[in-house]
């Protein structure tokens, strides 16, 4: 039967994933500015990133020197094209990694530094998702240690996000400074009283209470906070936008970047910014489920445009498309509505917006935070047998305990080692035993079937 025949679905799904071309076919532009849902929840959605988002680049500008205005220009013009291109609310996150190593004392990183790192991470997936081995890797990895990568993170998030909200936090160091107090413009009254609002509000994230904009609103109400809680922030607002300046690396920079930030970055980038991303967008919207090349190139590029100019080195990230998700975004609209933001941001305030956010209560981003992680966790829900389940809680166990990669690793070992447990070994000989004999004995064997040359 021909294989192709209109009537014959059984094999047209592996065949056609395979002669998926590298370039995939994107959204057009009338669907990606279709309004799936309301204006307000798509604005609510360009919000719920910002747990994750805020306290890197904070961070990265106040121990680093990074350029504040400079990135969220440049992310600015990165969550529009991915909106515009994707059509899904494709978040645009900082590389987490890189960001760890570049603040620790132990191995502070300068902006060359920084930056190097970023383009030798993007060159890597870049090139992997050029030539189809990404696409490649993404149809071959068994779909529990996607879910033991995607729980881990999603955990992480949470315990993070729960630490920000009980402890009082020094960002830059990224240490806690003791219990938060009660009371006050970032106390945990205000943390809690803005969990209570969105679990009253939004619920588990039903379509049906998404009429309140309930991350828009504990945003705005942390911007208003800013200003009451040090005025004097006005005084060093300066407007206009930061000059854009090549920056120079140099060959020791490149080895830096290289050995301290792009390793420990690579895996990460691989697994959460790209795999577990795709994996996530077909989870939540069914028919637009993205490329793994599409994906990964877009990481190449965005770096390389902007890491040369001291952008802060952004990925796409599965828990940031799970926290807009959870808060509204349903299309590529609610990151363009943050694209708008952020450029007004960068264009009016440049570098000295990061006085603004030094005020901003840690306690509402850790909210924020909290419904982010919690929902990537929640895509793990799907595992169907115990043996699905028993590799997913493994892989995030040492996910979480080491690192992605580590778990990475230990997930496809424990999927080899059932495997070959599985494999029934005595048929297998018995039956190539058996077709040894049926070529002996068959007429017309040739001296090479016999043999099995």
């Amino acid at each position: 039967m021909d294989p192709a025949a209109p009537g014959d679905s059984s094999l047209l799904d592996d065949s056609n994933q395979l002669r998926r071309p590298l370039c995939p076919r994107f959204p057009s532009l009338s669907s990606s500015f279709r309004l799936k849902t309301t204006l307000w929840s798509e604005l609510s959605g360009a919000v719920g990133d910002l747990g994750t988002y805020i306290p890197i680049v904070l961070a990265l500008s106040l121990v680093n020197g990074l350029d504040l205005g400079t990135t969220l220009i440049f992310t600015a013009l990165y969550n529009a094209i991915t909106g515009l291109l994707f059509g899904i609310p494709m978040p645009v996150q900082p590389m987490k990694s890189i960001a760890a190593v570049a603040i620790s004392p132990s191995s502070h990183l300068s902006i060359p530094q920084i930056m190097a790192a970023g383009l030798c991470t993007a060159s890597t997936l870049l090139i992997l998702g050029a030539t189809g081995l990404m696409s490649l890797f993404y149809r071959l990895l068994p779909l529990p240690v996607v879910r033991g990568v995607q729980l881990s993170q999603g955990l992480s998030f949470a315990f993070s996000a729960v630490s920000y909200i009980r402890y009082s936090q020094d960002l830059p160091s990224g240490k806690t400074s003791g219990p938060r107090p009660f009371l006050g413009p970032d106390g945990l009254l205000l943390a809690l009283s803005a969990l209570l609002f969105i679990l009253l509000s939004s619920g588990t994230g039903n379509e049906r209470r998404r009429l309140v904009p309930s991350a828009l609103i504990v945003f705005l109400v942390g911007f208003i906070l800013c200003f009451i809680r040090d005025a004097s922030v006005l005084r060093h607002l300066k407007f206009g936008p930061a000059p854009l300046r090549v920056i120079t690396i140099t060959r020791e920079d490149w080895k830096v970047g290289f050995f301290r930030g792009a390793i420990p970055q690579i895996p990460l980038s691989i697994l959460n910014s790209v795999i577990a991303v795709c994996k996530l967008s077909g989870d939540l919207f069914p028919d637009q489920e993205v490329s793994a090349a599409a994906v990964s190139v877009s990481v190449g590029l965005m770096n390389w445009v902007g890491c040369w100019f001291g952008a802060m080195p952004v990925c796409h990230g599965a828990g940031g498309l799970a926290g807009q998700y959870r808060f509204g975004g349903r299309s590529g609209l609610s990151v363009m509505f943050l694209a708008a933001g952020k450029m007004v941001l960068g264009l009016v305030f440049g570098n000295s917006f990061v006085m603004i956010l030094k005020q901003f209560p840690v306690g509402l981003l850790g909210v924020l935070l909290v419904f982010s992680g919690v929902e990537l966790a929640m895509a793990s829900r799907d595992m169907g047998s115990k043996k699905e389940s028993f590799i997913m809680l493994v892989c995030a166990a040492v996910s979480m305990k080491l690192n992605a990669a580590a778990g990475f690793v230990c997930g496809l070992v424990i999927v080899l080692v059932l495997w070959i447990g599985e494999v029934d070994w005595v048929a297998q000989l018995r039956g190539r035993r058996g077709r040894t004999v049926d070529d002996k004995s068959r007429p017309g064997a040739t001296e090479e079937e016999i043999v099995g040359v």
